[in-house]
């Protein structure tokens, strides 16, 4: 299946990575849990994404929530010490915005793959599943 992104959604999740992995070089900046999550995703951002099964959906749906989540506490942080009109503040905003309509894509999808695996084998996927099942664009 395919998760069509526009450049600036891509731009955002991109800044978002790279940001998030060279704070990862100096100290811990994400969970080990998502750290190959975020690598993963990070060169597959030249353009639409593939995404192949469900296993791979949820690794991508699970570095977008952390993305998301990284880019609030960014935003809440630039208004609250600068100011809401404040140029940093508007960038975070706009970052944090295209990351939340792509991952509401990336679950919406997830939703698809489920329900099209449960009406295939009669019951909900299983991880086995997740892996098995590949789904063509």
């Amino acid at each position: 299946m395919i998760l069509h992104c526009a450049y600036e959604e891509l731009m955002a999740i991109d800044t978002g990575i790279e940001r998030i992995l060279e704070a990862g070089r100096g100290g811990v900046a994400a969970p080990p849990d998502v750290l190959p999550d975020l690598e993963s995703l990070a060169p597959r951002l030249t353009g639409d994404l593939s995404i192949d099964t469900l296993e791979d959906q949820v690794s991508v749906q699970r570095a977008l929530e952390f993305l998301l989540a990284e880019a609030r506490g960014r935003t809440d942080e630039f208004i609250l010490d600068e100011s809401p009109a404040a140029e940093s503040a508007i960038r975070s905003y706009f970052e944090y915005a295209h990351v939340l309509v792509v991952l509401d894509r990336i679950r919406l999808m997830g939703n698809e793959m489920r329900a099209l695996i449960e009406l295939m084998t009669g019951q909900p996927p299983t991880d086995e599943a997740a892996r098995r099942f590949a789904f063509d664009d």
